[in-house]
């Protein structure tokens, strides 16, 4: 995967890698302030440029240096009991995600990533419309369930900033504990892929 990652590198342009640069600056002022967005504004410009088989990979990877960031700044407020729970139940299924995705065509991984971008903003409003609250088993239960989404797609942090809700956080310790979180996630991606 690291090859084909390497290779598809090597056939864009200048100015394409301006154009990636450029979403990418503005996809982390908007996932800095709202603490999702970067994993479904990206897509919409390495989706056409590098194909559909690269971009969880390579948002895997950048996704390490936003939630880096965005855990340091915000470290104090991590729930680390939340984030241990999500992390031990979602880890597993998040690595099986992630090995699916490596099995998948480049049709296939574009089918599976519209589907999820698609998908994300209505079940997030669908989940805080009907009042969820999670337990801590619940939190458990609902974080197995999204770690394949995790792991196999992009967009699926949305997801996961509305369980850390439903389960009680409130305000920046959502964005902090979803960026310790989601460090965990992106190293076990990487690791699969």
């Amino acid at each position: 995967m690291l090859e084909s990652l390497l290779a598809t590198f090597a056939d864009i342009s200048l100015l394409q890698l301006a154009l990636i640069a450029g979403m990418a600056l503005f996809a982390s002022v908007v996932g800095g302030v709202a603490g999702y967005g970067t994993g479904a504004l990206l897509p919409l410009v390495l989706v056409p440029i590098v194909g559909a088989e690269p971009v969880v990979p390579i948002l895997s990877l950048s996704a390490l240096f936003t939630n880096t960031g965005r855990a340091a700044a915000f470290w104090r407020l991590v729930d680390r009991r939340r984030a241990l729970i999500v992390l031990v139940a979602a880890v597993p299924t998040c690595a099986l995600g992630a090995w699916g995705y490596t099995l998948l065509t480049g049709q296939g991984a574009a089918l599976v990533i519209g589907a999820m971008l698609i998908a994300s903003v209505p079940l997030r409003r669908l989940m805080r419309r009907s009042g969820l609250a999670l337990s801590t088993r619940g939190l458990a239960a609902a974080s197995f369930g999204w770690g394949p989404l995790a792991g196999g797609t992009v967009g699926a942090g949305i997801i996961l900033l509305s369980l850390l809700m439903a389960a009680g956080l409130e305000g920046a310790a959502v964005v902090a504990t979803d960026a310790v979180i989601s460090i965990g996630i992106g190293l076990t991606k990487l690791a699969t892929f």
